[in-house]
């Protein structure tokens, strides 16, 4: 029967944990592990990310093309037919609503109504800006322009 006291780890599972730079007599006296002289044999070493050794790193290897703008505005324009396909009559077109949808896929964008196709229900449309035509034919269909703030 298995007691308690008898348990015990598994073989070779348990390491005596290494001591280093305690004198020769230990076996990593000396030089305690760290080799002969160099960047890492110092106290207070640390590799940079990205450092292969002395090889060109990769980062450095791969060409560079371009620009990317972190603070890019992206415009995103809707044409008022596909509006009209895609919400029903008294419905309230607000970019949440375009994301809802499908329309548009990100939140932080502008929104800018254009005045391609037929609106034939009265919607309430809020957007960033708007075309002249977009803003006739919304009213023309006694629906209500509402502009948001960029």
């Amino acid at each position: 029967m298995l007691k308690i006291h008898d348990l015990k780890p598994a073989k070779g599972s348990k390491h005596k944990k290494k001591i280093v730079g305690r004198g020769h007599g230990s076996g990593h006296g000396q030089q305690a592990t760290r080799g002969h002289k160099g960047h890492k044999a110092r106290s207070g070493f640390h590799r940079v990310g990205g450092f292969e050794g002395g090889q060109m790193p990769l980062i450095r290897r791969i060409p560079k093309r371009g620009f990317n703008n972190p603070e890019k505005i992206t415009v995103k324009e809707i044409n008022i037919g596909l509006i009209n396909k895609k919400f029903n009559e008294g419905e309230i077109v607000s970019p949440a609503t375009l994301i809802e949808k499908g329309i548009i896929k990100k939140q932080n964008c502008i929104v800018k109504i254009l005045g391609e196709g037929k609106l034939e229900k009265p919607l309430e449309i809020h957007a960033h800006t708007f075309s002249r035509k977009a803003r006739q034919l919304i009213e023309k269909a006694k629906g209500k322009v509402i502009i948001l703030k960029k």
